[in-house]
């Protein structure tokens, strides 16, 4: 490596490097040929070249969250982002300025210091850099639009090392296929995103018996189609944890849960959410006046670590009685107690921007249904995985079409394409233009001829 990186080069063999190359996603063992600790852009930049010299691949680690584990390949170039956590905030013009190794629940400590917040990811460990290419989905984006509709501006370098500031004055192209387009363009050094005031909302965790799943979703479903923006909505089948709030006869146990959180008033709220409290008394009710940063993390620390992930996801038109039947038959198969199906309900502010506006292009979807296939070390992954794509199958007849690109797993590359609909064609022909030779392809590519997905 060329004498002017300034970061932390970590070589096979040296301490830390199996620290170093492991992800979030335990299933993922993979041994880099060099790990690259930026610190700056400029270390990008020389790392590339370096890359480029020596005929090596390169993958790119954010938070290092993504379950496909595109952060890290064998034999590959691993540019290490982590330590670039810079945070800059402007005040009067309510913007933040981010470096791509923050974490969400780093950047949330540094806008909430103001009362101010971006749309952000769900879990506090998820990377800021991963979430925003692909779009960002979170409580938030009903009020405020999609991650990407809150990004104003990046840093860039492109595969051929150039540094270009990308906005809608400055390569807009480029900057359009960034808000979604994934990893394709280039490593993202700097994100700037629109901040809004965000004080507090009241919401948690309502908890039901797995008996009631049918019900619970259908309250799920009426709720969903006459809410406010203001309410973000979230339904899940899941594995109740052995947590001190869970009854103690339930601990283990399958159950359904619904998660709503209302950005406004107590009385607004309890407006909102009276269809689900028509259910009658949940077995869990922690729903409260809740500040941003406890809504951000409700639920970090109920996925037990080291685990090994499979995602995958579709967008849903609407929900009817027979999918909801489906969905529930999948969640009592599922061949391990970690796995769980999420539903999100979307729309609001995010539906109202055309589809075209970013490479997002499922903004009519009614729901974003996640499966999420969790297993433990030493389980083999054939089981785990055909659960999840079998779940998904269920689900199918109430398609929207494509999935939400961040959670489609290493497995399913082929539904690329799909994921991107309409402007998957536009996407292509910014690919050939800024990395004609697919050299950002460690990712859930794009081909810049066009082709494969």
């Amino acid at each position: 490596m060329h004498t002017d990186f300034r970061g932390q080069l970590i070589w096979p063999g040296d301490d830390g490097y199996d620290a170093a190359r492991r992800v979030w996603n335990a299933a993922i063992d993979r041994h880099p040929a060099l790990i690259a600790r930026a610190s700056s852009t400029g270390d990008v930049v020389t790392a590339l070249r370096f890359a480029r010299e020596q005929g090596l691949p390169v993958s790119v680690r954010g938070g290092g969250h993504s379950a496909a584990g595109f952060a890290v390949a064998d034999g590959a170039l691993m540019i290490d982002l982590s330590a670039m956590k810079a945070t800059r905030i402007d005040l009067a013009v309510r913007t933040a300025v981010a470096g791509p190794g923050l974490l969400w629940r780093e950047l949330d400590a540094a806008t909430q210091a103001f009362g101010l917040a971006t749309t952000g990811g769900v879990v506090g460990s998820t990377g800021i850099a991963g979430l925003t290419l692909g779009g960002g989905i979170g409580y938030l984006d009903r009020v405020a639009g999609l991650t990407c509709d809150n990004l104003l501006g990046a840093k860039v370098v492109t595969a051929d090392a150039r540094i270009l500031q990308a906005s809608d004055d400055a390569h807009p192209d480029l900057f359009w296929a960034l808000r979604g387009g994934g990893g394709n363009f280039g490593v993202v050094t700097s994100f700037t995103y629109r901040l809004r005031p965000v004080a507090g909302a009241f919401g948690g965790l309502l908890g039901y018996t797995m008996d009631r799943a049918g019900e619970v979703l259908q309250a799920y479903r009426e709720v969903s189609a006459g809410a406010p923006d203001q309410l973000a909505l979230y339904a899940g089948l899941v594995t109740a944890p052995p947590a001190s709030f869970v009854p103690e006869h339930l601990r283990g146990q399958r159950v359904v849960g619904v998660i709503p959180v209302y950005f406004g008033g107590a009385d607004e709220a309890a407006r909102a959410l009276a269809p689900l409290r028509a259910l009658g008394s949940p077995v869990v009710d922690l729903t409260r006046p809740m500040s941003y940063k406890e809504v951000q993390q409700m639920t970090d620390g109920l996925n037990p670590p080291a685990m090994h992930h499979y995602y995958t996801a579709e967008w849903l038109d609407g929900l009817d009685d027979r999918t909801i039947e489906a969905l529930v038959e999948a969640a009592d198969g599922a061949p391990s107690p970690h796995s769980v199906i999420i539903l999100k309900r979307m729309g609001g502010a995010a539906g109202r921007v055309p589809a075209d506006a970013t490479p997002f292009w499922y903004r009519d979807a009614a729901h974003n249904l996640d499966i999420h296939a969790q297993w433990a070390p030493g389980s083999p992954p054939g089981p785990h995985i055909a659960w999840a794509r079998a779940a998904r199958q269920a689900a199918r007849r109430a398609s929207a079409g494509g999935g939400y690109v961040n959670f489609i797993g290493a497995e399913d590359r082929g539904r690329i394409r799909a994921a991107y609909g309409g402007n998957y064609g536009r996407l292509a022909q910014i690919k050939a233009a800024y990395d004609p030779e697919n050299f950002f392809r460690i990712n859930n590519n794009i081909s810049p001829g066009g082709s494969g997905g």
